[in-house]
This record gives C-alpha cells, structure tokens and sequence, in this order.
C-alpha cells in the first residue's frame, strides 16, 4: 500500500480493514452505502456489522495495487488472498468520497 498515493479515506479504511469493525464504521459518512457480494449495506451499524460477519467468517489479507479515477469514482485494485473460496482474488473496490469520508463503497471482481 505504502507505493501507492491513495487518498486520506481510502487509506484509512485499508488501514482498519485489517483492524476492528468499530475502526472501518469510522472511514464511512453515517449514510454510506455499501455493496458486496451482492448484498447492500446502509449506515454505520449496518457496515459495522457487514465487517464483523466479514472477519468472523474468514482471515484474509488486502494489498492495493492500482489506483483510477472513473467519473467522481476513486478505484482501487487490490489482491485479496485468505480463506475464502477462490482465494486469492483481485478485487475492484469503488470509493465516492465525500467531506473527507467514504459515502458509498462497492466491491466487485
């Protein structure tokens, strides 16, 4: 992560992505919205909740490799290797920022 240039928000939630659920609810305006694996997530509780089930349910490690810019999008490419099936995987994580935190995340291959 350290050779990418990733905006402050970004890298604090990749930073507490491998921390605690209470720490990634912090990156996140009160109403974000996040997608993944084809589930949606509204608010901090419900993120909040998303990582926990998250870090339960598997070990995993997240290395950014790749930064765009798609319209008012910040994506990230990251190789994603754990216990999970079809470990390792390099997913798309697309960020709107705004006011200095993440309003919407969605992950994606």
């Amino acid at each position: 992560m350290s050779t990418l240039n990733l905006p402050q928000p970004i890298a604090a939630y990749f930073t507490a992505d491998q921390k605690t659920p209470e720490a990634l609810a912090r990156c996140f305006t009160a109403h974000a919205v996040v997608k993944d694996e084809g589930h949606t997530h509204t608010g901090l509780e419900a993120i909040q909740a998303w990582k926990a089930a998250a870090t339960t349910k598997y070990t995993y490690t997240t290395v950014p490799f790749a930064l765009e810019r798609e319209a008012d999008m910040q994506v990230v490419r990251a190789h994603v290797a754990g216990n999970f099936p079809g470990s390792p995987v390099d997913l798309r994580y697309r960020f709107r920022l705004e006011r200095g935190l993440i309003a919407s995340l969605e992950i994606s291959v």
